[in-house]
C-alpha cells in the first residue's frame, strides 16, 4: 500500500491557503489595529482572540455539515471553494477599507472574515482522510503539514516587501497602504484553491479509495455512538491535544517577554529560536510520518511529549542563552512535529468515514480552546509569581499530557511487515 504524494500535495494546497491566511492575520491585524485604528492593545488582544472562540464552535459545526453534504463537487469541495471565494471578496473589502478610518466598517467586515475562515477549515482538513487509506494517514498528515507550511512561509517572505512604514516623531509606525499584501495573501489563498478544484475530482477520487479505506476501529455507522472503550480513548487524546497546545502556546504567547525578562533580549533577537524550532519541525514532518508507520501512532506521540517535556525542563535551569538554546529549540520543533503527524490521524482513526469531517472539528476545537485558556491562566500566574514561572508551566502541562495519552487504546496505526527496509520508504509520487 503506497501514499499518492502527488494527489496528497494537491489535497494539501487549500491547508497551505488556511494558514497563509492565519500567518498574515496573527502578524499584520493587530499592527492594523493598534497603529492604524488606535486602540489599546487589551482591546487589539480581546479581537484577536476571537477567530479561536469562533472556531470552538463552529469547526465541529461544519465538519459535521460536510459530512452529510453530497453534491457534483463532492462532500468537501464546496466548502472550501465557496469559503475560500467569500474569504477572499472580504479581504478584497477589508484592504479598501484600511484606507480610510471607519474602524466599524472594518471590524465588521473583519468578524465575517473570521466566520467564513472557520466554515471551511474542518472540511479541508477532512479531505485528507477522506481519500487515504487509515494506515498511510500519518505520512499524508505529514505531506499535508509540509505543504501547509508553505503557505505560511509564503506570508512572512512577502509581508518585508509589501508593508511599509515610517516612524513618526512620537516613535510610532505610520503605515503606508496594507492593499498590496491584502491582494497577495487573496490571490495565493485563491490560486492554490483553485489548482486543487480543477485537479482532483473529489467524488472520483473517494471512490476509487473506498475499497482500500478499511473502516476504523470503530466499525460505526455515520451518527451512531462510539462504543465506550473506543469514546474513552477519544476523551482522553482529546484531553491531550488539550493539554499539550496549553503547554506549547503557553510558551509561544509569552516567549518573547520571557526572553526580555529573563536574558534582556529584544523580540528580533529571541524570535531566532522559535524560528529553530520551526525549521526543526517542517524538515522532520515526512521523516516522522515514515517512523509512526514503524513504530505506531502512539509511541511516536509519547516520544515527542517525553522530548518536549524534559526540553521545556532543561530551560528553567539555562542560565545564559547560546548554542544550547538553539539545539533545545531544535528538539522542541521535533517533537511537535511528532505529536501533530499523528494525533489527528488517530482522532478520525476512532470515527467512520461518515464522520471525519465532525471528528476534525472536535480535534481543532480541542486545540483552539486550549489557546484561549493558556494566554489567560498563564498570564495570570506570571502576573502573580513572574516570567520564572513559564517553563515549568509547560513542563507542567507537557508532563499531563504523557499521562492521559496513556490512557488511549484506540485509533493507532498497525505497520504492515516489509519485506526489505527500501520498501518503508516506498512512496507513490502518481
Amino acid at each position: 500500500m503506497k501514499l499518492n504524494v502527488k494527489r496528497t500535495v494537491l489535497i494539501g494546497l487549500p491547508f497551505a491557503s488556511i494558514l497563509a491566511f492565519w500567518q498574515f492575520y496573527d502578524q499584520l491585524i493587530p499592527a492594523i489595529l493598534e497603529n492604524h485604528y488606535g486602540l489599546p492593545t487589551l482591546a487589539t488582544n480581546v479581537i484577536m482572540s476571537i477567530d479561536n472562540i469562533l472556531a470552538v464552535f463552529m469547526l465541529p459545526l461544519f465538519g459535521s455539515l460536510s459530512d452529510k453534504t453530497r453534491t457534483r463537487l463532492g462532500r468537501r469541495t464546496p466548502y472550501i471553494l465557496f469559503g475560500t471565494v467569500a474569504a477572499v471578496v472580504l479581504m478584497v473589502i477589508l484592504a479598501v477599507l484600511t484606507e480610510g478610518k471607519n474602524f466599524w466598517g472594518f471590524f465588521i467586515f473583519l468578524m465575517l472574515l473570521l466566520i467564513v475562515m472557520s466554515v471551511y477549515r474542518s472540511p479541508a482538513v477532512a479531505y485528507m482522510p477522506d481519500v487515504t487509506p487509515a494506515p498511510l494517514r500519518s505520512k499524508g498528515n505529514a505531506v499535508i503539514n509540509l505543504v501547509g507550511y508553505i503557505g505560511g512561509i509564503f506570508s512572512t517572505l512577502i509581508m518585508p516587501f509589501l508593508v511599509t512604514s515610517t516612524m513618526a516623531d512620537d516613535g510610532t509606525f505610520i503605515y503606508n497602504s496594507f492593499i498590496p499584501i491584502f491582494i497577495a495573501v487573496a490571490a495565493f489563498m485563491l490560486i492554490t484553491v483553485l489548482i486543487m478544484v480543477f485537479t482532483l475530482n473529489e467524488n472520483k477520487i473517494v471512490r476509487e479509495t473506498a475499497i482500500e479505506n478499511n473502516e476504523p476501529d470503530t466499525a460505526a455507522k455515520s451518527g451512531q455512538k462510539l462504543p465506550k472503550p473506543v469514546f474513552r480513548s477519544l476523551v482522553f487524546i482529546l484531553a491531550s491535544v488539550f493539554l499539550w497546545f496549553t503547554a506549547y502556546n503557553g510558551v509561544t504567547t509569552s516567549f518573547s517577554r520571557f526572553f526580555s525578562y529573563r536574558f534582556s533580549m529584544d523580540a528580533g533577537d529571541s524570535a531566532k529560536y522559535l524560528t529553530f524550532a520551526t525549521i526543526a519541525a517542517i524538515i522532520s514532518f515526512v521523516p516522522l510520518g515514515i517512523i509512526s508507520s514503524k513504530l505506531g501512532r502512539k509511541t511516536t506521540i509519547l516520544i515527542g511529549v517525553v522530548t518536549m517535556t524534559v526540553c521545556y525542563g532543561a530551560i528553567i535551569f539555562i542560565s545564559k542563552p547560546g548554542l544550547i538554546m538553539y539545539m533545545i529549540f531544535a528538539i522542541i520543533g521535533i517533537g511537535w512535529a511528532a505529536i501533530n503527524v499523528n494525533s489527528f490521524p488517530m482522532v478520525v482513526e476512532m470515527c467512520s468515514a461518515g464522520d471525519v469531517g465532525k471528528y476534525t472539528g472536535y480535534y481543532y476545537a480541542f486545540s483552539m480552546a486550549a489557546q484561549i485558556f493558556t494566554p489567560i491562566f498563564s498570564g495570570v500566574l506570571i502576573t502573580w509569581l513572574g516570567y520564572n514561572v513559564l517553563f515549568p508551566y509547560a513542563a507542567i502541562f507537557s508532563a499531563a499530557a504523557f499521562v492521559t495519552m496513556l490512557f488511549v487504546k484506540h485509533g493507532d496505526s498497525k505497520p504492515e511487515a516489509k519485506k526489505s527496509l527500501i520498501e518503508n520508504f516506498d512512496v507513490d509520487a502518481g
